[in-house]
């Protein structure tokens, strides 16, 4: 599960985020490529842009249940199915 106290810096303000246990596999990249990307640094992965549609949520979602990290944080908007 996403920390909201390790969340990057350089994460856009608001409830997606992707903490520091990001290991740059970029699968949420490839999977919501409208909401995540690789770092100006190269060294992980944000969220650049907030979902806003049911859409971008969708695609979020998704990408947060793919992370084999779980490094995806939702702040309350979605949950994770158990493992």
């Amino acid at each position: 599960m996403a920390d909201p106290a390790a969340r990057w810096h350089d994460n856009v303000p608001g409830p997606v985020y992707i903490d520091d246990s990001c290991i740059i596999c970029s699968m949420c990249a490839d999977l919501a490529p409208e909401h995540f990307r690789m770092s100006d640094d190269e060294d992980h992965d944000i969220c650049y842009r907030q979902p806003t549609t049911p859409e971008g949520w969708a695609a979020v979602r998704e990408a947060a249940d793919a992370c084999p990290t779980e490094s995806i944080g939702l702040d309350g908007q979605g949950t994770r199915p158990t493992r």
